[in-house]
């Protein structure tokens, strides 16, 4: 039971029943009781479908919440973190983030070390510590016209995306999972074609010609704890960007290995780049993927910028200090 309090230290608590293979809602039960145990004062409200998160956080902030706590994975804080910034009630400046992974990949998590056992996940964002980082956004395309969307860990295209797309399907058919997503990054290479980007950073052309994969970070893992943008500083106002050249399936399954350690970057045929600024027109138009935070969106053309320093998250303190 949600306890009573004022707006100004009560938590809104965004729970996705669906996360990590329904494990989102076997698992509320423990999770309140913990909250509970720990006297926070909070609204539990449930997600239903796809994009609710983004519609529950804005009508919260609007009544008032500005402290959040995400019990899901990866799409679930996505969504909320949609919902922080298309609203224009409180600036994103006064909201407080904190996150108890249940979801599958939990990449933005690993990023901060945060823990999965719920009871220290809870100790930390009774804790308290914030680190304010960097916020992408995305303009891009879909059979509605342009649309655009916030990100917050890594956004990927062509083959990534196209792994995320296979990956969300199942996961709507109740199958996830890490297990899921490296089956679908084998049986993809059937389905993939390379294609031609023209990629732009910082307004000046820096490739153009065939790609297997393109990633753009915030943070530095996807896919499980793939670490495609090894190099990426959440706080530094740059996107990191890393692109993967049209290469044959048997060179992809040779190295897939190494897209876990980050040294896949080491190899002759991938780029990388950084900037504040991207800017992405594939050919044919519009053939391109795109998924960010492993929520699958449109297509090219697109442009990625950064919002510095825009989100406030709870972390552990011993990252603190690094």
């Amino acid at each position: 039971m949600a306890k009573a309090g004022s707006k100004n230290d009560r938590w809104l608590v965004v729970v996705n029943p669906n996360a990590g293979s329904r494990k989102g809602e076997k698992d509320w039960p423990k999770i309140s009781r913990l909250l509970n145990d720990r006297l926070f004062k909070y609204e539990a409200v449930f997600t239903e479908r796809r994009k609710h998160a983004i519609e529950l956080t804005s009508t919260a902030i609007q009544k008032g919440l500005k402290r959040i706590i995400v019990v899901g994975g990866d799409g679930t804080l996505n969504e909320v973190v949609n919902g922080i910034f298309n609203q224009n009630f409180i600036p994103s400046s006064e909201i407080l983030l904190g996150m108890i992974p249940v979801g599958t990949g939990n990449d933005w998590g690993r990023m901060y070390d945060l823990p999965k056992k719920y009871k220290k996940a809870i100790q930390v964002i009774r804790e308290e510590k914030v680190f304010t980082q960097d916020v992408g956004h995305i303009q891009f395309h879909s059979t509605k016209g342009q649309e655009e969307r916030y990100f917050v860990n890594v956004s990927g295209m062509g083959y990534d995306a196209l792994v995320a797309l296979k990956t969300n399907k199942m996961k709507d058919r109740g199958r996830g999972g890490t297990l899921t997503y490296l089956m679908n990054i084998f049986t993809g290479l059937f389905q993939y074609r390379n294609t031609h980007f023209n990629i732009r950073v910082d307004d000046k052309e820096v490739f153009s010609g065939k790609v297997l994969s393109m990633n753009l970070g915030i943070c530095k893992y996807n896919g499980g704890g793939l670490m495609q943008v090894p190099d990426a500083i959440p706080d530094d106002g740059l996107l990191d960007i890393t692109v993967i050249k049209g290469i044959s399936k048997m060179t992809i399954v040779r190295n897939v290995a190494k897209l876990y350690d980050g040294s896949f970057i080491k190899l002759k045929f991938v780029d990388q780049f950084r900037g504040a600024k991207c800017t992405i027109v594939s050919k044919p138009k519009g053939i391109a993927l795109l998924e960010a935070d492993g929520e699958s969106l449109g297509h090219s053309p697109l442009e990625f910028t950064v919002i510095p320093k825009a989100l406030n998250i709870i972390i552990p303190e011993t990252k603190q200090a690094e």
